[in-house]
C-alpha cells in the first residue's frame, strides 16, 4: 500500500495556469487520509510559497522544499540546510562575473537580491515562486541560515550554464535545474529525494511505499528513490526515461487521475 505520496508543483500538480481541481483534491486527500497516507508537496519553490497553496490544508499536508533544504513532516520542521558563510561569498563573486546570471539567494527567513542586479520585472516574476523577498545591498552581509541559491540564466543556455556551474563550483554546491533558465545550487545530497527520505524516517516507512509525481531534471532523484514514480505527460524524456509509469500531463490533471486510480471511492 502506498503510504507516501509526493508531487512536483510545477509542470506537475499546477496546471499552466497555477490552478488545481480543488474539490477532486480535498475528496482524494480525504481518502487518502484515512488509509493513513501522507501527502507530502516536494517543490524548488520557497516553503512559504506552497504553504499559500495549500494553506487551508492545515498540519494534513507536509512540505519538501526548497528542493530539499526545508523539510517540515506535519507542521514540524524537521531539517533546514546551513549553506556556510564562506561558501556564500565564493558564490556570490563567481556569479557576479555573469551579468547574464539573475541571482537569488534563499534563506530561512525570505529570499534576497541584491539591489541593481535584476530589473524590477524579474524581481516581480520570482516573487511568484518565493513571495518572501527582500533587496538587500550584499548578499554576504544578509544576516539569515542560508538554504540554496536560485539562478535564471538564458533559456536557450540553460545547460550550457549547469555545465559552467558545476565545473567551476567544485562542489561547493550542486548545480540542478528544472530547465527554462531556471538553475538552483543546492548543498550536496540535498534534494528532494534526501527530503523525502527524512519523511520516510519520520513516518517509519519504506521507500517501497512511496509514489512520486515530476516533470523535470531536480524529480529525477526523488522518482529513482520511490518504489512507484509517475513522470507527467509533459515531462521531459529524461524523466521519463527513470519514471515507472507515464501519466497524463499537468493540464490534464495527471496527477489527481491517478491518484483516483490509487485511492479509488
Amino acid at each position: 500500500m502506498v503510504k507516501l505520496v509526493a508531487v512536483d508543483i510545477d509542470g506537475t500538480f499546477m496546471r499552466d495556469n497555477y490552478t488545481y481541481d480543488v474539490e477532486r483534491f480535498k475528496k482524494i486527500l480525504a481518502r487518502m487520509n484515512a488509509v493513513g497516507c501522507n501527502f507530502v508537496v516536494a517543490s524548488g519553490n520557497q516553503y512559504y510559497q506552497l504553504r499559500g497553496i495549500f494553506q487551508s490544508y492545515g498540519k494534513n499536508i507536509s512540505y519538501v522544499s526548497d528542493n530539499g533544504a526545508y523539510v517540515e513532516a506535519c507542521g514540524e520542521l524537521i531539517f533546514k540546510a546551513d549553506i556556510p558563510k564562506e561558501t556564500v561569498a565564493s558564490v556570490t563573486d563567481f556569479c557576479r562575473q555573469y551579468p547574464q546570471i539573475s541571482n537569488f539567494l534563499c534563506g530561512v527567513k525570505s529570499a534576497y537580491c541584491e539591489k541593481n542586479s535584476v530589473s524590477d520585472d524579474i524581481f516581480n516574476f520570482m516573487k511568484i515562486y518565493m513571495p518572501r523577498m527582500e533587496w538587500v545591498d550584499d548578499f554576504k552581509k544578509v544576516d539569515d541560515q542560508f538554504l540554496k541559491f536560485a539562478l535564471l540564466v538564458p533559456e536557450g543556455e540553460t545547460f550550457e550554464y549547469e555545465k559552467l556551474l558545476r565545473e567551476n563550483l567544485q562542489g561547493k554546491l550542486i548545480p540542478t535545474t528544472s530547465g527554462h533558465g531556471s538553475i538552483d545550487l543546492i548543498i550536496s545530497g540535498c534534494h528532494k529525494a534526501s527530503g523525502i527520505k527524512r519523511l520516510v524516517e519520520k513516518f517509519k516507512i519504506s521507500p517501497a511505499e512511496c509514489a512520486a509525481f515530476g516533470d523535470s531534471g531536480n524529480d529525477i532523484e526523488m522518482l529513482k528513490y520511490c518504489g512507484e514514480s509517475y513522470a507527467m505527460g509533459n515531462a521531459a524524456q529524461n524523466v521519463k526515461d527513470v519514471a515507472k509509469y507515464v501519466c497524463l500531463s499537468n493540464n490534464e490533471d495527471g496527477v489527481l487521475v491517478a491518484l483516483d486510480k490509487i485511492f479509488p471511492q
